[in-house]
């Protein structure tokens, strides 16, 4: 078995050594360490780190990178970024909005939610329908369907009532 020193290991993974360092304080990685006491890292450290480093590439704190490698199974952390991120490009959404209508242009979106609602409306669906095309774009597709919703400018108290009475009507 090849082992790696922290030096080695930190450049295969494009990480510093005083992260690794880190990350060992924290509990998320456990080297074995030599006769002579120096850290060792074997293929299965790799992965790990590899692992950590792609996880904070997203974003994602210390604590809920050690839930998820207590726990790979355990999508709670990873459900918890995704709406953190959704808030965050909410809040984007927001301020290009205003930054757009200081400078007198139109949203990037196009079209908003009266606008698809006006559209929806001359293509013959009444509000039943309309109800039941939102139903089923979140049973099919649920990101797709709060991307949809996004895209429309609406709030996220908004988008989360809606997704929500979509799940419970059913199709």
């Amino acid at each position: 078995m090849t082992t790696l020193t922290i030096g080695q290991l930190a450049r295969r993974c494009g990480i510093s050594r005083s992260t690794l360092l880190y990350y060992e304080e924290q509990g998320l990685l456990a080297p074995a360490r030599s006769a002579a006491g120096y850290r060792r890292y074997g293929e299965a450290d790799v992965a790990r780190a590899e692992q950590i480093r792609a996880w904070r590439a997203t974003g994602m704190d210390i604590p809920a990178i050690a839930a998820l490698l207590r726990d790979a199974s355990h999508a709670g952390p990873v459900e918890r970024r995704l709406q953190e991120i959704a808030a965050e490009m909410a809040r984007l959404r927001e301020q290009q909005e205003v930054l757009l209508r200081v400078l007198g242009k139109a949203s990037p979106a196009g079209i908003d939610k009266a606008g698809w609602t006006a559209l929806l409306r001359a293509a013959g669906l009444d509000d039943a329908a309309m109800e039941r095309w939102h139903a089923l774009f979140e049973q099919q597709a649920p990101q797709a369907h709060e991307t949809f919703l996004r895209s429309l400018g609406l709030s996220v108290p908004e988008i989360e009532h809606i997704r929500s009475w979509s799940r419970r009507m059913g199709v």
